[in-house]
């Protein structure tokens, strides 16, 4: 699929979750219909940007751990998005050179800035592949992931912000086993999820934005979350608001709440 298709294959006419993030973190790769669902959205929830930015802090965070106390040199990122500095490879390939990424994204839009996604290191690799999460094994068998990385050896699940996008009906505890029992002892899930938990009358109003707009979600509880990991060795601290997995906020920094964060976050290792 060349990048030409995937521009002409862009859908403006309606809001977009991938390009509304990318409003909300501050970028430049959305539309007016997407900055309009985007502010509807923080009209509602004003904390919708302390979760995007705590959101990518915690996958920085769970990068640096996996890859500096765990071994971890090979990371799959599924639901990548919009490329935003520093990416998975990027945070991965500043502690060990020679960390290998794919990237897994279903999204034409996503397709359009892959060439964000492939500035590897020279000792290391980074890919794209088109693939679908809601099947994951089209994705495990895709050609392209064999090339980069070794399954053999641990990999790095990686999931932020991607599983609310799965309601029950798509079976999104079964697609993240299917995927970590193709993963060999040592691997790891890092895992980001927003949550009605501490403002349910708000997140209702999220949830009919996102719907309204053609984007089914479900937002889940901390144990709702914490299923994901099922048979895995949670990290300390557990399941825990973005912000409180193993904080790295400058001393003076102003801490968000909870509320403003809502969204929880672990990371869980194959035994």
């Amino acid at each position: 699929m060349s990048n030409t298709r995937a521009a002409r294959d862009l859908d403006t006419s309606r809001p977009h979750s991938a390009r509304m993030y990318d409003y909300y973190l501050g970028g430049k790769d959305h539309f007016p219909v997407d900055k309009q669902a985007a502010e509807a959205v923080a009209d509602a929830y004003p904390g919708i940007f302390t979760c995007a930015r705590e959101n990518r802090a915690f996958m920085h965070r769970a990068t640096r751990v996996l890859a500096q106390e765990h071994g971890i040199r090979q990371w799959l990122d599924i639901g990548t998005g919009i490329p935003t500095e520093p990416n998975v490879h990027q945070v991965a390939q500043s502690v060990v050179p020679d960390a290998r990424v794919v990237y897994a994204d279903n999204d034409p839009l996503v397709l359009k800035y892959a060439e964000r996604l492939m500035r590897s290191t020279p000792q290391g690799r980074t890919t794209y592949i088109e693939a679908d999460v809601n099947d994951p094994d089209s994705l495990l068998t895709a050609p392209e992931l064999a090339e980069v990385l070794d399954l053999s050896q641990p990999v790095a699940l990686s999931l932020n912000a991607l599983m609310h996008f799965i309601t029950d009906a798509g079976d999104p505890y079964g697609i993240v086993a299917r995927v970590m029992a193709a993963l060999p002892s040592g691997s790891a899930l890092a895992l980001s999820h927003c949550t009605p938990d501490f403002d349910p009358p708000t997140w209702e109003k999220v949830t009919d934005i996102y719907t309204r707009s053609g984007t089914p979600v479900q937002f889940r509880s901390q144990k709702d979350v914490t299923r994901f990991f099922e048979g895995l060795r949670l990290l300390d601290p557990g399941v825990t608001v973005g912000h409180r997995w193993r904080p790295t906020h400058p001393a003076g920094s102003e801490t968000p709440t909870d509320a403003q964060v809502s969204l929880w976050a672990g990371v869980g290792i194959k035994p």
